[in-house]
């Protein structure tokens, strides 16, 4: 199970790659500053939180437990919604899509809390 995961976030973090670019060349001086903002803070956030999940990932490979494979659900997900969101702001102006963005930021916490855990547990196993 961890090999997919493992794939899942080399994914997007190479989504990351592809997204910052297109946002430093394509669309460099067609945002507004506040709009430029809101795409840096969502590319921000897929490029750390999909290596997180990298490295969710390889922990999987070293302790087995549900925990993880709630964590990695939950950091997908979470970067999906809270990057999702933030870009789907730029690109479509709709702003309530705003309202999305703590709901990723709650699953990505809850996922690197969920990762602690498993590996405390572990520890004092």
């Amino acid at each position: 199970m961890w090999t997919w995961w493992f794939a899942v976030g080399s994914i997007l973090s190479a989504l990351s790659i592809g997204v910052g670019a297109f946002g430093a060349h394509a669309l460099k001086g067609r945002l507004t500053p506040d709009d430029q903002a809101i795409f840096e803070t969502a590319t921000k956030y897929l490029t750390s939180q999909s290596m997180g999940l990298v490295l969710l990932a390889l922990l999987m490979s070293r302790l087995d437990g549900m925990a993880l494979k709630i964590a990695a659900f939950a950091m997908t997900f979470g970067i999906l919604i809270f990057s999702g969101s933030l870009y789907g702001i730029v690109w479509s102006g709709i702003r309530w899509l705003g309202a999305l963005t703590p709901i990723g930021g709650a699953l990505m916490i809850a996922a690197w809390l969920l990762a602690a855990w498993a590996a405390m547990s572990a520890h004092w196993a």
